[in-house]
């Protein structure tokens, strides 16, 4: 299938590593013109060598003034801009006891105030494009919160939630605005927490890993080029009349309807 995203204009945001780095791959590798952001512009500069993109650029998702230079820098690079991957890091796996104000004010704005950020200057450029999407990189947790991950899957809710009611705002303009909920997919951030659990059950991290793909409906645990395929399908206008959705991409794993 042709996904027609030849040309498209693109900004990847935390894409110098998982699953903003798997979007922005295979996005490149449809056509598309994508910049990538990181906090270190050295690690930016890396990931866009490595995978073709325009350019890479640094942009601390904490600091309003990166984000619209970002944006800005973006847009002045490509010409334009039709598509938008909202990616935050991971704030800390902590419980909401282990959670205090330092941790919650870190979660909201890398991962909420930044997505809202980012999408609200966005918007003039993306209704202006005429193929204007928006996607964003969330979690299943906002279905089926984990108790350790508190200030990530609450504050990953809220980016989902402001997409949604985005969605109705932008559908005139035929701006479509998506959310993507991995599941156990094979990060970093999810080999760190499973070799947490190795070493707490006296496991190897190859053990613990298997054990976890076979809690997973297909037997295996999720690779961030499926997502980085979903993105680019969302992307799409084969994608035109999916809006407002959250997507859980998860091999079946997580049991909400």
């Amino acid at each position: 299938m042709d996904l027609k995203l030849e040309g498209l204009r693109v900004l990847v945001t935390a894409a110098s590593q998982g699953l903003g780095l798997a979007c922005a791959r295979t996005l490149i590798a449809e056509g598309a013109q994508v910049i990538v952001s990181s906090s270190n512009v050295e690690r930016a500069r890396a990931a866009a060598a490595e995978i073709g993109a325009v350019d890479g650029i640094a942009c601390d998702l904490t600091d309003a003034q990166e984000i619209d230079a970002a944006i800005a820098g973006a847009v002045q690079k490509l010409g334009g801009l039709d598509a938008l991957i909202v990616n935050a890091g991971p704030p800390p796996a902590r419980t909401f006891i282990d959670s205090d104000e330092a941790v919650w004010d870190s979660a909201i704005d890398l991962v909420l105030r930044s997505a809202v950020r980012l999408m609200r200057t966005a918007i003039p450029h993306l209704t202006a494009s005429g193929r204007g999407r928006i996607v964003t990189i969330t979690g299943y947790g906002i279905r089926e919160p984990q108790s350790g991950l508190v200030a990530s899957e609450a504050t990953r809710a809220g980016v989902a939630i402001a997409a949604k009611a985005l969605a109705s705002d932008l559908g005139p303009s035929g701006v479509t605005v998506n959310n993507i909920a991995p599941g156990p997919v094979l990060t970093d951030r999810l080999v760190t927490l499973q070799q947490r659990i190795a070493d707490r059950d006296g496991r190897s991290l190859a053990e613990q890993l298997e054990l976890n793909a076979s809690t997973v409906p297909v037997r295996r645990n999720g690779l961030p080029e499926d997502v980085g395929d979903l993105c680019a399908f969302l992307c799409s206008p084969r994608a035109g009349f999916i809006t407002g959705q959250t997507i859980v991409i998860d091999g079946g794993f997580n049991r909400a309807v």
